[in-house]
């Protein structure tokens, strides 16, 4: 679990809390900000946008992207620059078909695939091509997921608001004839903007930028992987491919590679 996601929901909703709770007698002050209509306004009308927006199969998909955030999927692009160091080695060594048994015990599909396309001759142009053309349209999913929330963040606020106008005007109406109204019709009016306002700063907003950014990890762990598998290709000397994937990693994580020994750095040696 991605700890850094759970702490920040619950130091969220514990620091409205606390807000709420400073320098007042007693918990019960908690009460005043619940309200069951400003919620199915608030949430219900959110939800129901968004599903207007959206096919049923993509809303649901969208629903359970949450669940992304929560596991944070680790990348780590040292390890994958290892394994195509020690990819490079076998290639430099044994050729290239011998990579073929190599790919079958590989957990990285992206990378078996690429291996494959390799060792069955496809052209290098072909090869970065197949293999970009799969990165583009993983972006592309992932970029409708975040979308998602971003259209949940722009509901939310935006239902808040009429939630307000809503109560106002029962506010408003109900000053001729029943004044004990005023108080739970204001409630309402201000609640729903409060609730639209967590909606969107505490959840939506949050988690489109979290899968925002696995996404470009994961993106740049396969730019990493394509760009080592077609150095392998071309024959290039262990030594430069470790070089040249080593710009992929900030300076602090490069000490994490596996130095190459030996070898002409200037040529295939």
């Amino acid at each position: 679990m991605d700890i850094s996601t759970l702490i920040g929901i619950i130091g969220g909703i514990g620091l409205i809390i606390f807000g709420i709770l400073w320098g007042q007698p007693s918990a019960a002050v908690l009460l005043n900000f619940v309200d069951i209509p400003s919620l199915f306004i608030t949430v219900g009308g959110t939800f129901s946008s968004t599903l207007t927006s959206y096919k049923l199969k993509d809303f649901l998909n969208g629903l359970k992207s949450i669940s992304i955030i929560f596991k944070s999927p680790e990348i780590d692009n040292v390890s994958v620059i290892n394994r195509i160091i020690e990819l490079s080695n076998v290639a430099r060594k044994e050729g290239l078909l011998a990579l073929e048994e190599v790919a079958s015990g590989l957990e990285d599909e992206f990378m078996k695939k690429g291996i494959l396309l390799i060792v069955d001759g496809t052209e290098p142009e072909l090869v970065r091509g197949i293999l970009e053309t799969e990165m583009d349209f993983m972006e592309e999913r992932h970029s409708r997921l975040a979308g998602f929330w971003d259209t949940i963040a722009s509901m939310g606020p935006a239902w808040g608001m009429i939630g307000t106008l809503i109560g106002l005007i029962n506010m408003l109406k109900a000053m001729g004839d029943d004044m004990s109204a005023i108080g739970p019709n204001m409630a309402t009016a201000l609640i729903t903007t409060l609730y639209g306002s967590v909606i969107a700063n505490w959840i939506a907003i949050p988690t489109s930028n979290k899968l925002k950014d696995i996404s470009a990890k994961e993106y740049q762990s396969r730019a990493l992987v394509v760009e080592g598998l077609l150095s392998i290709q071309a024959g290039e000397n262990p030594r430069v491919i470790e070089e040249k994937l080593k710009s992929f990693l900030s300076p602090a994580d490069r000490e994490g590679i596996n130095p190459q020994e030996g070898g002409n750095a200037g040529g295939e040696g």
